[in-house]
């Protein structure tokens, strides 16, 4: 592994995460733990949601992006950022650029969500379109960071990020101290690692649960294969889980302290927004509402624990939504 990956890695620990939660609680309010009769009833487990489609951009990632821009260095502050995105990193990032008053560059693929899109723009930051997918967004990225001198936010490796993140494991930890399995989605694995953090720094017999797009299982084909690796694009409902690798920070967190991997089917996946309106009256997108979709498909397993399903985030498309449900 390279060596700044190596440091990032050592900045990525409890000492850090307690910092992130002096600095993230006074910007932002802690979201809530419900506990959900119904669901728990349906499940056979006392189930909570950790609902962090509560949060002002209706995404756990501003957590990380909150603490990021409270300690960010005096040139950043005076040349900008510029980050590449689907939406909901981007988004996170604009909201406490603004809040700090220091100009944002979002970069996203051609045919983005475009009401993401004006969501981005309403915070002031300025919108790109760039490329065919994520990854093309990324190249544009390092070429404008290069030639215009911004600081480009990489979304995976960056430990302030991560940090900040793993403030929403502290909550859980400080209302329910004995939960005994958390379900979280994994994308490139930023919130599963931030999670794992705070897992291994408080009770390491708490089982992480991931869930991934069965049609895009980057981190369960690396942690399956005990290696890294990339898989062919592919096309998923959750535009959140959509990443053809693990980032490599969040992978060497991960790799040896995960439990399990659920797959979802893209038809499971849509079906974790209805589960979401159906058991708790929340707006989900898709990949916010994949751990109560992985949930109901491993049942059994939980059969009886105390879990916790992390709702990661509520921005989904009108349309989506129309044919959902």
């Amino acid at each position: 592994m390279e060596k700044h990956y190596e440091e990032s890695i050592a900045k990525v620990n409890m000492l850090e995460v307690f910092k992130a939660r002096r600095i993230v609680e006074r910007v932002l309010t802690r979201t809530h733990l419900t506990a959900y009769r119904r669901l728990s009833e349906e499940l056979g487990a006392e189930v909570y949601v950790k609902h962090e489609n509560h949060l002002p951009t209706n995404s756990f990632k501003v957590r990380g992006a909150v603490n990021f821009m409270a300690q960010v260095p005096p040139q950043v502050v005076r040349n900008g950022i510029v980050v590449a995105t689907k939406g909901n990193h981007g988004l996170a990032v604009a909201w406490a650029a603004q809040e700090r008053g220091i100009f944002c560059n979002v970069v996203v693929p051609e045919n983005n969500n475009p009401e993401l899109n004006a969501n981005i723009l309403a915070t002031g930051a300025q919108l790109i379109e760039q490329g065919s997918d994520f990854y093309e967004a990324q190249d544009y990225c390092e070429e404008l960071a290069e030639n215009a001198g911004y600081y480009y936010l990489r979304q995976g490796n960056e430990p302030l990020l991560i940090t900040g993140i793993a403030t929403l494991g502290l909550e859980i930890f400080e209302e329910l101290p004995d939960v005994e399995a958390i379900l979280m989605p994994i994308g490139g694995g930023t919130g599963c690692a931030a999670l794992a953090t705070v897992i291994q720094g408080i009770h390491p017999q708490v089982e992480l649960i991931g869930v991934q797009a069965a049609n895009m299982p980057s981190f369960y084909e690396s942690w399956r294969q005990g290696k890294k690796v990339v898989v062919p694009a592919a096309e998923t409902v959750a535009d959140g889980l959509a990443a053809r690798s693990a980032f490599e920070v969040p992978w060497a967190i991960l790799k040896d302290c995960i439990s399990d991997v659920v797959l979802l089917s893209e038809e499971e996946l849509l079906e974790g927004v209805r589960l979401a309106v159906r058991y708790t009256q929340n707006l989900a997108e898709v990949a916010g509402a994949a751990s109560l979709a992985a949930a109901f498909k491993i049942r059994d397993r939980l059969r009886g624990k105390k879990v916790v399903a992390v709702m990661t985030g509520g921005n989904i498309r009108a349309e989506r939504l129309r044919d959902l449900l």
